[in-house]
């Protein structure tokens, strides 16, 4: 049995030193992998400033979008309110169709500018991004559908 323990404990000390040197390889990091490292952050640093700005506009876009849409629901219930106040059903028929016509306008002027506005920040992003010749993996334009088209 001493023999036995002899070996084992023979064979565990050539092991570590087998297995340590290899060890140490593989966690000493090299300039080289560092360097690639350095330069793809500057790029993900890149598209990262790029993404900001575009989800900047596209909340200011949304903001006023929510804004043109809630005025012209206001505005909506305003004419129609006054528009049952009228006396005689012509009267009543001429101002209903006239506030559901104003709300429809507003309604599509308000979606026109959302999608002008929200196309226009996705574009700027592609450019900007494109400049910063970061990975594809790191670009997140294949998520623009994903966003609401003001329908």
């Amino acid at each position: 049995m001493k023999k036995a323990i002899t070996i084992t404990a023979v064979s565990l000390g050539l092991l570590s030193l087998v297995a340590a040197p290899a060890l140490a390889e593989t966690t000493t990091p090299s300039t080289t992998g560092a360097a690639s490292t350095t330069f793809s952050s500057d790029k993900i640093t890149c598209v990262k400033s790029a993404v900001d700005t575009r989800e900047q506009a596209i909340d200011a876009a949304v903001t006023a979008f929510t804004q043109s849409m809630n005025s012209a629901y206001s505005a909506r219930a305003s004419a129609l309110q006054q528009a049952y106040t009228q006396t005689t059903n012509a009267t009543v028929k001429s101002a209903v169709k006239k506030a559901w016509s104003d709300f429809k306008a507003s309604m599509k002027s308000a979606r026109d500018t959302w999608n002008k506005s929200r196309r226009k920040a996705w574009a700027d992003f592609r450019t900007t991004a494109s400049a910063c010749k970061a990975p594809g993996a790191v670009l997140d334009t294949n998520h623009a559908t994903s966003e609401a088209t003001g329908q």
